[in-house]
């Protein structure tokens, strides 16, 4: 067994409210000089950007993971972890039937930029990404996992676009085995006030939307053996351990 440094939550330029510097590069660049061993790009609705990280990965020596920030009908957050490209590419297809096409305004909510391996821009979203989609929490969920994606609700300790701050409680379906927490301090505080986040398994991740709020590695996880670092990761993170 050995243990590896993640941040499993980090947007780019393609997200609206990601700094228009946070190109997929510059995020690969900035998480292998802040000490991690592996990281997904997770971007709202979307996950346009994943294949130019992967691109800035495998040149900084840094394991990627493609993953998306989804949005469901409650308006509540979920980061879905995937694999590979094609794994995403896949689950972006099926979430894109899902999304409410409403046109942004890049003046008020940012950009939304997808950008190839040079750091070129190749596209700009019209339409908001980080909007509701169509799809109920628990049909969220059942989409991800049927691709092949790990599942669980972003950032439970904030009030925006927390689970618990819009159902009051962790439901009773799905059944997740993670939670997301922004703060690890906070982790004792949310068990003691919600019982049910005590069964599940606690992850950090950045939600980091700039260069800046990208710190020095902290949170890291055991794996098993010693191949391929993306698939222990995902196999660690899908054990009942």
């Amino acid at each position: 067994m050995r243990r590896v440094f993640t941040d499993f939550h980090v947007h780019s330029c393609l997200s609206p409210c990601g700094d228009d510097s946070m190109t997929p590069a510059m995020a690969a660049g900035l998480l292998k000089l802040a000490g991690y061993d592996v990281a997904a790009l997770t971007d709202h609705n979307a996950v346009g950007n994943c294949p130019a990280f992967f691109r800035a990965c495998e040149s900084y020596g840094l394991t990627p993971l493609a993953g998306m920030e989804l949005t469901t009908a409650e308006d509540i957050h979920l980061v879905c972890l995937l694999r590979t490209l094609p794994e995403a590419e896949a689950f972006g297809r099926a979430v894109d039937a899902h999304r409410i096409r409403i046109r942004n305004r890049p003046q008020f909510f940012g950009h939304q930029y997808q950008m190839d391996a040079e750091d070129n821009i190749v596209w700009e979203d019209p339409d908001l990404l980080p909007n509701a989609t169509d799809l109920p929490l628990e049909d969220a969920y059942a989409l991800a996992c049927e691709l092949g994606a790990v599942c669980y609700p972003a950032h439970v300790d904030r009030e925006a676009n927390g689970i618990l701050a819009i159902l009051g409680d962790l439901p009773d379906r799905p059944v997740f085995r993670h939670a997301e927490f922004r703060e690890p301090e906070h982790r004792a505080e949310y068990c003691r006030r919600y019982p049910r986040l005590q069964g599940l398994r606690p992850l950090f991740g950045s939600d980091a939307h700039r260069p800046d709020a990208i710190c020095d590695a902290q949170f890291s996880i055991e794996i098993a053996g010693t191949g391929d670092v993306a698939s222990a990761v995902m196999e660690a993170l899908k054990s009942n351990g």
